[in-house]
């Protein structure tokens, strides 16, 4: 072959390895690597995390409170889960605030409520008219129940055979219309 050079396997290889350490950064203009040039690309800074954000009764407190952007999810869940959310980090920094002025968590729900309204709470009080959300899935489940036993009950009873005095099992009486429509049924499968 014209112009084609014979490599051993060392100098091969040495020159694959020489290639992979010249080469820093194969993204033209990207500048070395490491840097960020454009940090708006980022999202927004991240707060440094502080005890208070792992506190368990900040957590219970904020399980409770449903956060305003719109998702449906309670503060805690969203501020860890949706990091792109404009609204729960606040609401986040509002309950510690609350908190280490030395509010208690019912006092400290009573506030949003104040604040927000009603729906701030991710379930209804237990009093007045919203009780029918608390026990009316239940007594439906209930009513349901007993309906479905009294239909088995009955649909059994229907089926059980007719004992007779001597103890041997026998059908129920059968009415003329319902042997004639057997008669009638079994010509035609014979046919």
């Amino acid at each position: 072959m014209a112009g084609s050079t014979d490599w051993t396997r060392r100098e091969f290889l040495a020159g694959g390895v020489g290639v992979l350490l010249s080469a820093q950064d194969t993204l033209p203009e990207a500048g070395p690597a490491g840097k960020l040039w454009d940090p708006g690309r980022a999202g927004r800074p991240v707060e440094p995390t502080t005890a208070a954000d792992n506190d368990a009764a900040i957590q219970a407190i904020e399980k409770r409170l449903r956060c305003t952007c719109g998702c449906g999810l309670d503060i805690y869940t969203c501020r860890t889960t949706d990091f792109t959310c404009p609204a729960s980090p606040g609401l986040h920094r509002n309950v510690v605030a609350l908190a280490a002025a030395g509010m208690t968590g019912e006092e400290i729900v009573a506030d949003f409520v104040r604040q927000h309204g009603i729906e701030m709470l991710m379930a209804p009080p237990a009093r007045g008219f919203n009780l029918t959300a608390y026990f009316l899935p239940g007594l439906a489940i209930l009513g349901v129940g007993i309906a479905l036993v009294i239909v088995i009950s009955r649909w059994a009873r229907r089926a059980r055979p007719v004992e007779t005095g001597a103890g041997a099992a026998v059908l129920p009486p059968t009415t003329a219309g319902e042997l004639e429509q057997l008669r009638h049924e079994l010509e035609q499968f014979r046919a």
